[in-house]
């Protein structure tokens, strides 16, 4: 059941998402005397449309519901660069094309901007390292210690505890923080110690006899504690989420630079003779793996995590999923915004025509690049679930 509820979860944040990246290029397209043919709701086949007359797109806009809801899409004339009719995307000026491109990536960043500002408000969690706020406006809250892994044959999870347990008390004392709970398992290790625990807001006390030793770095307790903290904004609010979604904008393009450098230095190494750089391969290759996820680790694995953690967290999770649309249609991947702006201002730079058929076939081979890898992520992401 938490499966399917964070698959539906998933699938109404990622379309919203997508619908709002859309129709910032739509709204944009519009103001540059761009004609607006469609404006979709999921992807074909369709399963509703209406053409309306007048409309915030433009006259005689066809909207269209469609059966695969994931994301949207807008549809306008003449959308290669070699078109050059009235109202054609292509008899565009090269400055209202780079609009028109970056419109979507300016309203997905506002709408990471937008939520985490909602969530400055209530207690925005604080995962970066010096996370924006301000001191005379800020109110730091601590939350219980929870549990974010059980290991299986351990003693937590033979004692019943499970993932997302929140820990308030062990041998009577009140558990301050993550780092704590190791602590004190040590110090009790071989013992009867009891814990008192907090499920669905609910109380629970059980004994739990902890391991002697610790000498496969499994823990004496077998679980692993994390501690979440709020950082609670009133008056500064928007600015927090305007600081902290820049700070996750620069995070987001360290990371992707990281990742593509583990995988190049990987397959370079996977090459070696020597075993030693096999082995540093395998783990930068694996360190690769674990970091990304596909549709299967976001709607199977993700979604239902945050789903089940409540609201502050799906919301999170929608900022940072917003933020990471806004960073990749950024960058020039063939295919994608960032792309095709790359192509149109490379053909423009060198004085080159750039035909449907070569743009075609440019973005053609990308788009197939990109649905390569996400087949490749989807695999990994499946063998995730052994």
């Amino acid at each position: 059941m938490d499966i399917l509820i964070g698959v539906i979860i998933g699938v109404i944040v990622l379309t919203i998402l997508v619908v709002v990246h859309e129709l910032g290029h739509a709204l944009v397209a519009k103001k540059h005397g761009v004609v607006v043919e469609e404006f979709g709701i999921g992807f074909p086949p369709k399963a509703w449309s209406k053409k309306v007359p007048n409309s915030i797109l433009g006259k005689n806009v066809e909207y269209s519901i469609n059966w695969l809801p994931l994301g949207g899409f807008v549809k306008l004339q003449g959308e290669h660069d070699a078109a050059r009719q009235k109202g054609d995307y292509g008899a565009a000026t090269f400055w209202q094309k780079t609009q028109i491109l970056l419109a979507g990536v300016v309203m997905n960043w506002l709408t990471a901007a937008t939520l985490l500002s909602i969530l400055a408000a209530v207690g925005i969690p604080n995962i970066l390292q010096n996370q924006f706020y301000v001191p005379s406006d800020a109110q730091i809250i601590s939350q219980p210690v929870e549990l974010v892994a059980v290991t299986a044959g351990l003693p937590a999870e033979k004692a019943g505890l499970q993932q997302g347990d929140k820990i308030l008390r062990f041998n009577g004392a009140p558990l301050e923080n993550a780092k704590a709970l190791s602590e004190l398992t040590k110090q009790s290790s071989g013992k009867t110690v009891e814990i008192i625990y907090s499920r669905n807001n609910v109380e629970h006390s059980v004994k739990i006899p902890l391991r002697a030793n610790n000498d496969d770095r499994k823990g004496y307790l077998g679980a692993s504690p994390s501690q979440l903290e709020l950082i609670r904004a009133s008056w500064s609010a928007p600015l927090v989420g305007i600081g902290t979604t820049a700070q996750m904008s620069w995070v987001t393009l360290q990371g992707i630079g990281g990742l593509l450098a583990n995988t190049a230095q990987g397959l370079v190494m996977k090459l070696s003779p020597d075993k030693n750089d096999q082995a540093v391969a395998n783990t930068k290759l694996t360190q690769v793996g674990d970091s990304v996820a596909g549709p299967v680790g976001i709607f199977g694995i993700i979604f239902p995590a945050a789903g089940k953690a409540g609201p502050t967290h799906v919301i999170m999770l929608a900022a940072i999923i917003s933020l990471t649309l806004a960073v990749m249609n950024v960058l020039p991947i063939p295919a994608l915004d960032g792309g095709r702006w790359f192509v149109t201002a490379l053909f423009k730079l060198f004085k080159k025509p750039l035909g449907k058929d070569l743009e075609e076939k440019i973005h053609g081979t990308g788009f197939m690049v990109l649905m390569a890898l996400v087949v490749l992520v989807t695999i990994a992401d499946i063998g995730k679930f052994r």
